[in-house]
């Protein structure tokens, strides 16, 4: 059997190592969570503070204000576990006052849109569960980028660069992220006092600061001010969950993903069509195989777009659509099949 290593395709080397790895989107904070591992903490450990650094260095994906998810294998417990840190809608989002406001949809950029924050409870679920770190020791790398500054990378300079607009259209989203005006540069050093105050707040008193104390009261003021939703009670009431992951067997190898609300349903959809479909006879990186993706993906997003709800609420025939025999109807019903076929 060949070696997987030496049919690598890419630009770039793999990288390769012994006693733990962190990926990220941005070095920064890549180093963060490698340090941890350094210093004897544990996966949880480096998980939560790499999590927490991405909130400062890399400020256009989610972080405090968002949702945060994990799925969990810990070697002594023999099982995936998955970590549900999403919070809900407001109890008093109400779609009769969208369909008032003239909207036929959850507004994309709008203060209607925002839901619970569940990030903070979620790295805090996730620390107390199986981190040996403090939680004071977690925020600590996050805090002092935020105070200190840290050089905008290429990439994230062109995203914000991009959004300069939409964020001209909020005061305090001016002042914080458009510095002199502008979106901070490739290798400018970004502070934010602010968030590095609100941090430490956090680590001092707990992510119940976060969810009842004064970071909660200046959310909901702030929202609720702009025309959202969000409350003090539902902050209160917010707590992650712990569920039991949904998989699919692929190629030989169990892929595990969570459950809806996730969108994880979608990649387990996409993979049981592709192998429908015959993926696997073209050669990998050839036409064929990524037509056959292309359309998989397609036909999962579907799917998901159509199924995945909160099954507190709605159901969500997960195990329907994770038969084999969904995959071969769906596949045969929209000529995937045949057209891998004929391409191979």
């Amino acid at each position: 059997m060949s070696n997987p290593i030496s049919r690598f395709r890419s630009h770039r080397s793999p990288v390769l190592a012994r006693h733990g790895i962190v990926a990220t989107s941005q070095p920064l904070a890549a180093q963060a969570g490698l340090r941890v591992l350094q210093a004897g903490g544990n996966a949880a450990d480096a998980a939560v503070v790499t999590a927490i650094v991405l909130n400062v260095v890399e400020p256009a994906s989610t972080g405090a204000g968002g949702d945060a998810f994990a799925l969990v294998r810990w070697a002594n417990e023999g099982k995936v576990r998955a970590l549900n840190g999403s919070g809900r809608a407001p109890a008093a989002a109400d779609p009769d006052a969208l369909r008032a406001r003239g909207w036929s949809k959850i507004p994309t950029y709008d203060p209607l849109a925002i839901t619970v924050p569940g990030s903070v409870d979620a790295w805090h679920e996730l620390l107390t569960t199986y981190g040996t770190i403090t939680w004071e020791e977690a925020l600590a790398p996050a805090i002092q980028y935020a105070e200190e500054g840290f050089p905008v990378s290429p990439i994230i300079a062109g995203q914000w660069a991009q959004a300069a607009s939409r964020l001209r259209g909020d005061e305090e989203a001016a002042r914080v992220y458009l510095p002199g005006g502008k979106a901070p540069r490739a290798g400018q050093i970004f502070r934010q006092p602010d968030l590095a105050r609100t941090f430490r707040r956090i680590a001092e008193q707990g992510p119940q600061e976060f969810y009842e104390g004064q970071t909660a009261q200046a959310m909901v003021d702030c929202v609720q001010a702009k025309g959202g939703w969000l409350d003090t009670s539902d902050l209160r009431s917010h707590r992650s969950t712990w569920e039991k992951p949904i998989s699919t067997d692929h190629q030989g190898v169990t892929v595990f993903e969570h459950p809806p609300n996730g969108q994880g349903l979608t990649a387990l959809i996409a993979m049981n069509l592709a192998a429908a479909a015959g993926f696997g006879a073209a050669d990998w990186g050839s036409v064929e195989a990524t037509h056959t993706l292309i359309e998989a993906m397609k036909l999962g997003f579907a799917d998901g777009y159509r199924y995945i709800a909160d099954p507190a609420i709605s159901d969500v025939p997960v195990e329907s659509l994770l038969a084999d025999a969904y995959a071969s109807a769906r596949s045969d019903s929209t000529g995937t099949s045949e057209m891998a076929g004929s391409a191979m």
